[in-house]
């Protein structure tokens, strides 16, 4: 079977949380989630690198040993260090990360304290309370892990955008090459831009003749066929993620789109729409009693119900349709809109390229503007900056500004926000800065009221500009912390600060809600990359979609404005 790049980075990141239970080192861990992460973002297909012979060592963040791992895994499918892990711990330790809330740190202390090593044992260990009294814990923790033990299914779980982007580019461009196939798109929540996928919705027309039902099922990442009929067939790959498939008429196409990409509540709005006009509106078409009357486009499907063209990003219910019907739809932020980044990392601190490849590859993406925001001294995992270290990037970014063209870098730090509210540097450091990054890194764990005004009074500071990831989430991974979101935009608002949306496929934070509140309070939001390699500038496709889910447009954004409007904001 075919090894992908989102294969070899589940293997890492498995090695890594298995290693973090185990104790090992953190840098050890760190690179191995480093590695999961480039891969997961890599726009090349590594199996393909290693039959080329290509250096897998040029990769950012890959070295010699994890290289021959990647070699050894394409190679084989397996991956040795991961057998040894699975010998030395227990068999079942690993189905304790995919409860939410449970960390490999948690699951470490549940192990060692409580001998925990099942789900059973951990539903017995809530049922007696004792959880609560391991440090750390406590009473709402246990709650939470017994809330999200009562939730789980064992079922197929989420997949992040950028993980089923690898399955879903390489599957399309497999079945456009059928011989006969005429337009192939998906559909579902992937086509609204949701941050998690459950599964991939494919529509596809073709000749009567086509072989497309028998080879979508033959694909070669198939590991089950569900169903298999002449115009719809489900399979599950491998990995779980299950993708359904369905070929229609070319007259039914964009009655079937706009049907199976619509969300639920979405599509029962429009059907109602519909019956008020005598209408039914199904997969296949627009019907007045037994003639079609639309249906070959998602335009004239619309159209029938007398509304234009709703992007599919908005179709959630959420006031789409009223402000369709009163011509209040917003015109949508596109990625071209974007002139600059104002979050990004370097070799300085834990980034994986210098100052002038990250200036170069931005420039390349059309960026006109970089910020190089290191994390500060407190962040001493992410080799964090002092204050010398600091002033010493600032002049070099100075001298390169004197020799790059098409492209400004801006002196910027990613300021650890304290316990207490207060900045990692000094007012007066910051103040010769052109962009000042506040984020929170530690004690996710504070109470909402104390999380809340902790943000709030680095939002005080004069210098501070934006709030980096505001909720502190991974996706599937750990939770946002507990925050008062309306204050903080309300508090923004008020001071003249701006929120991130980080590109980020792990966090994209803002959520696309808060993007509409931001949007509705008046803040500006800042689509960053937050990008650690020159591969994550491509991460910013995603923190558009996110931020058209949120309704934000052109003007919503605080970077779609160039340079000199943007220097004024942010002074």
């Amino acid at each position: 079977m075919p090894v992908r790049n989102a294969d070899i980075a589940a293997i890492f990141e498995e090695i890594a949380d298995l290693l973090e239970i185990d104790g090992a080192n953190v840098f050890r861990v760190r690179a191995y989630r480093n590695a999961a992460r480039i891969l997961q973002e890599l726009g090349k297909d590594v199996r393909a690198m290693v039959k080329k012979g290509e250096d897998l060592t040029e990769l950012p963040g890959i070295g010699t040993d994890l290289a021959a791992k990647i070699k050894g895994i394409v190679d084989t499918g397996h991956c040795k260090a991961l057998d040894e892990l699975h010998r030395r711990l227990p068999p079942a330790i690993a189905e304790l990360l995919k409860i939410p809330g449970l960390g490999p740190k948690r699951v470490r202390s549940l192990y060692r304290e409580l001998g925990i090593q099942t789900l059973d044992q951990l539903r017995r260990a809530v049922r007696e309370h004792r959880i609560q009294a391991l440090p750390g814990f406590g009473e709402k923790t246990e709650m939470h892990i017994s809330d999200a033990l009562e939730a789980h299914g064992g079922g197929a779980g989420r997949y992040t955008r950028v993980v089923a982007d690898q399955f879903a580019t390489h599957l399309l461009d497999y079945l456009k090459r059928v011989p006969g196939v005429g337009r192939v798109v998906i559909a579902g929540s992937y086509r609204r831009a949701k941050e998690t996928v459950g599964d991939l919705d494919i529509l596809a027309t073709a000749e009567a003749e086509s072989p497309i039902m028998q080879r979508f099922v033959d694909y070669e990442d198939v590991a089950e066929v569900v169903t298999h009929g002449p115009t719809r067939a489900s399979v599950l790959l491998r990995g779980g993620l299950q993708v359904d498939f369905r070929v229609v008429s070319a007259e039914n196409y964009g009655a079937a789109l706009h049907y199976f990409t619509g969300g639920k509540a979405h599509n029962i709005a429009i059907r109602r729409l519909g019956q008020e006009r005598g209408l039914k509106i199904n997969e296949y078409g627009v019907f007045r009693g037994d003639e079609r009357v639309a249906g070959d486009t998602e335009e004239s499907v619309f159209a029938g119900v007398g509304l234009p063209f709703i992007p599919p990003e908005l179709r959630e219910d959420r006031g789409e349709i009223e402000a369709a019907r009163t011509g209040r739809l917003p015109k949508l932020v596109e990625l071209a809109d974007i002139k600059g980044d104002l979050h990004a990392h370097t070799k300085a601190s834990d980034g994986h390229n210098t100052i002038l490849e990250m200036a170069g590859t931005a420039k390349s993406h059309g960026l006109e503007y970089l910020a190089i925001t290191e994390h500060s001294r407190r962040l001493t995992v992410a080799h964090g900056l002092d204050s010398v270290r600091l002033l010493k990037q600032m002049d070099e970014i100075e001298r390169l500004n004197d020799t790059l063209d098409g492209i400004v870098l801006l002196k910027g730090i990613e300021v650890d926000i304290l316990e207490d509210g207060r900045l990692d540097f000094p007012d007066e450091l910051l103040g010769r800065l052109d962009v000042v990054v506040g984020a929170v890194h530690s004690r996710f764990d504070l109470p909402r009221n104390k999380q809340t005004e902790r943000i709030l009074r680095a939002m005080d500071r004069p210098h501070f500009n934006i709030l980096a990831h505001p909720s502190g989430r991974l996706i599937g991974r750990r939770e946002p912390y507990d925050v008062d979101m309306l204050r903080v935009i309300r508090k923004a608002r008020d001071r003249g600060c701006f929120l991130e949306l980080n590109a980020n496929p792990e966090r994209l934070d803002l959520s696309d809600v808060q993007c509409k509140i931001a949007k509705e309070e008046g803040v500006l939001v800042s689509l960053n990359s937050d990008g650690h390699s020159t591969l994550d500038f491509g991460n910013l496709r995603y923190a558009v979609g996110q931020a058209r889910r949120g309704w934000l447009e052109s003007r919503d954004v605080l970077n779609s404005r160039g340079l000199n409007e943007l220097r004024r904001l942010l002074r």
